[in-house]
């Protein structure tokens, strides 16, 4: 009788083990990285060119969809320091499509209050207001966009982060709506990847490439940081 009983207690003490750990590994697989609001948030994505998506921000919107977020993406313009902001429009149209951004959740803002020019400081107060007006229209939870160094140091990008710096300071972003940036690093590793064969680049990495072929240099894998 002892033996069954040690049996019996054994039997139950392997269940009650494979129990905590198997609940233990589904609520580690189902935690979002730290910061990050959970599925069904509205996020959206700022930037100040087309491209800028795809060159910096690729791996993190990839992460969000894979979160189940509702994306959306506000550029700031056309990208026609070269002339070629009607070709670089249809190409951030592309590169959304990629990434699973639907045109109808897309806006380019195209005037001169924000021209593409690394030579020019955009308005804080005027980026600001665009902004705070496009994420009280879209009910937006998650806001992600450059840090301080605008991760190339374009003026541009810098622009897009003193805005959302302000608003945050100021109180004035909606309660519960979060801010992620893009943590800058050295021109080397910002525009350069290690040499490696494609098929170790995943497909949508590879598509958007292809779309921005004339623009893309490289894609750089950088982490978060919170406001």
């Amino acid at each position: 009788m002892e033996a069954v009983g040690f049996l019996c207690l054994g039997a139950a003490v392997l269940a009650w083990g494979f129990l905590w750990v198997w609940d233990s590994w589904e609520r580690m697989k189902s935690q979002e990285p730290a910061g990050v609001p959970g599925g069904g948030s509205r996020t959206l994505l700022v930037i100040a060119h087309p491209d800028d998506e795809a060159m910096f921000f690729a791996p993190t919107v990839l992460g969000l969809a894979r979160l189940r977020h509702r994306l959306s993406l506000l550029c700031f313009s056309a990208g026609n320091y070269y002339n070629q902001g009607e070709m670089r429009k249809k190409e951030l149209l592309q590169s959304c499509d990629v990434l699973g951004i639907p045109p109808s959740s897309i806006m380019i803002i195209d005037n001169r209050d924000f021209p593409d020019d690394p030579g020019v400081q955009w308005d804080t107060e005027r980026v600001a207001s665009v902004l705070l007006q496009h994420i009280e229209a879209s009910g937006i939870n998650l806001v992600v966009t450059f840090d301080a160094g605008g991760v190339s140091g374009h003026r541009n990008h810098v622009a897009l982060y003193a805005a959302v710096r302000t608003l945050h300071s100021e109180g004035k972003l909606p309660k519960g709506c979060s801010v992620l940036t893009l943590r800058s690093v050295n021109v080397f590793q910002s525009h350069v990847l290690p040499s490696q064969p494609a098929a170790l680049v995943s497909p949508p990495l590879r598509a958007l490439l292809q779309v921005h072929e004339n623009q893309l240099p490289a894609l750089p894998l950088k982490p978060w940081r919170v406001f």
